[in-house]
């Protein structure tokens, strides 16, 4: 049951973590890390986002070198890339915010060119990426993934954990408050968990419980390593983004849920949340009539786990607080309306008006143009609006 009186300015307890609302802002690739350096420029970035008590997610972050698939993406496995990072949390704290970094492997969907030596990509199987999609190049080009692939041998997966393991340290030390597994979108957790991608015979192919294990390998490895108060783990489902598709989106779901509950109990402590992408169909399930699937999945989804949850994927404001209210969500993250409205909270507060985004600067490089140069809403709008809602 939800709360009708919560809503998106609602203060919340996720886990340790004191929020004094429930707008988060959702992980983005922004394309900014040139050669995978933090910078100023982010720095600044995640601080215009910044409000006090407010939680932010980082853009997907390299555990290793071979985690790349698109270009200029930051990583987290050098001493010199957790330096970089120190000036985005030190920025992000200053204004009292929170942050977690978004920890990411991209598997089979990447390039060569991404790749140590021109490598072939890591992958849980030989399937490729199919020809409608493709990949984006440092020159800006889009070619298609390629055909061949590193599939990964038994014996490799426990180094690739132990990748993410040794990321989430260096988060810590970089200044993060935690992190946050990237299991979703069709990147490497993802490969493993859809069954339309894993063909795999052993201890991580097969059935759910086998199909799971990489994720919860990661995500033990990590809540060992930094506390599972500080981990939180992303999945998406019912998303078929990059061929990630599964036979049953609602009973993987629902398996990874009862597999991360199980988790909880046998470490004493619960993760910091699980945060869910809301897809707009998904195929094999029956919600009563009216219900949108996308809320069919979150609120049995929802039910199921014990912990924090967070939504993701087409919300507006009202949809948002209608999902807190409803109890299907406890915090909701924005992408492209944070990406273009450093000041989204209060926007939102005020039922000011929104600036567009850009779509053809989101993975450029400049670190202004598209980037840090949205305006903020200027003072004299704001005096008519507070006036307005105080009358």
């Amino acid at each position: 049951m939800g709360d009708v009186r919560a809503n998106l300015f609602s203060p919340y307890q996720m886990g340790k973590y004191q929020l004094s609302h429930r707008i988060v802002l959702a992980p983005l690739t922004r394309c900014r890390a040139i050669d995978n350096m933090p910078n100023e420029a982010m720095a600044n970035y995640y601080s215009q986002r910044t409000t006090e008590g407010g939680y932010l997610v980082t853009e997907s972050t390299l555990v290793s070198p071979t985690a790349g698939g698109y270009p200029h993406c930051p990583g987290i496995w050098t001493d010199e890339q957790v330096e970089g990072w120190k000036k985005t949390t030190e920025a992000v704290h200053a204004k009292g915010g929170i942050i977690f970094c978004q920890v990411w492997h991209s598997g089979r969907a990447s390039h060569p060119v991404y790749q140590p030596g021109e490598a072939d990509p890591l992958s849980p199987t030989a399937k490729g990426i199919s020809k409608p999609w493709t990949v984006l190049l440092p020159d800006g080009t889009h070619v298609e993934y390629p055909d061949k692939l590193h599939v990964l041998q038994t014996h490799e997966i426990p180094g690739i954990v132990e990748d993410f393991r040794k990321a989430s340290l260096n988060a810590i030390r970089a200044g993060f408050d935690g992190c946050e597994i990237h299991g979703a979108q069709g990147y490497l957790i993802d490969q493993f968990l859809k069954d339309t991608i894993n063909d795999r015979t052993d201890e991580y192919g097969g059935s759910r419980d086998k199909r799971c294990k990489f994720l919860l390998d990661i995500t033990r490895a990590m809540a060992e390593a930094i506390g599972v108060d500080r981990v939180a783990v992303r999945i998406s489902p019912a998303l078929d983004y990059l061929d990630a598709i599964d036979s049953d989106p609602l009973g993987l779901g629902l398996d990874v849920v009862e597999r991360l509950n199980k988790l909880q109990e046998e470490v004493g402590g619960q993760l910091t949340y699980l945060h869910v992408i809301q897809p707009r169909f998904m195929p094999g399930t029956q919600p009563t009539p009216g219900e949108d699937h996308g809320v069919y999945l979150l609120r049995n989804l929802r039910r199921a786990y014990n912990g924090s949850f967070v939504s993701s994927g087409g919300y507006t404001k009202d949809l948002g607080n209608e999902g807190i209210a409803k109890g299907d969500t406890d915090l909701v993250a924005f992408g492209r309306f944070y990406l273009a409205n450093p000041d989204l909270v209060k926007r939102f507060k005020l039922d000011a008006p929104l600036n567009k985004y850009d779509r053809s600067k989101f993975y450029t490089h400049d670190p202004v143009d598209g980037y840090t140069d949205y305006p903020f809403l200027d003072e004299e709008t704001e005096k008519m609006l507070l006036s307005k809602a105080e009358a």
